[in-house]
């Protein structure tokens, strides 16, 4: 697939944006249960950013030597980098499960940070499913969430 880098307003309209990325990814050759994951992973993103992140941003998606990247941008620049936890949280409140399940089914999480926005990345190898049938591990973990 020849790059071509998409992007698209984050709004109230999650179904449309998971479609978009669907669309991408798929063309991309992301597949099957992986394709899923980022899908979670991006909708996750999208969700904090309504929530947390000012109530609008960006999603950018493009595909570079086989690694997918999808990057969220909000517009208020709260999130750090580090702020994914490798530890699942503990059950005892209702929310801060979102970076951990990101960072739980992507390959890799990184967020970077400027005044007034912050950036995740989730990145998801294109290939990884080639040599064993499509079973690659799911993110840190190697196993279902």
């Amino acid at each position: 697939m020849v790059d071509h880098r998409r992007q698209w307003p984050i709004t109230d309209d999650l179904a449309e944006l998971r479609e978009n990325i669907q669309r991408y990814a798929v063309q991309a050759g992301l597949t099957g249960p992986r394709l899923d994951d980022l899908i979670i992973a991006a909708n996750e993103a999208a969700i904090n950013v309504l929530e947390h992140g000012g109530g609008a941003g960006t999603l950018a998606i493009s595909c570079d030597g086989g690694v997918l990247a999808v990057d969220v941008a909000d517009h208020v620049g709260v999130l750090r980098p580090g702020a994914v936890p490798s530890e699942r949280p503990s059950g005892r409140g209702d929310r801060g499960f979102g970076l951990w399940l990101m960072g739980e089914l992507c390959d890799s999480v990184t967020i970077d940070q400027v005044p007034g926005q912050s950036t995740i990345r989730l990145s998801m190898q294109v290939d990884d499913g080639a040599a064993d049938g499509g079973t690659a591990s799911l993110g840190r973990s190697a196993h279902p969430v």
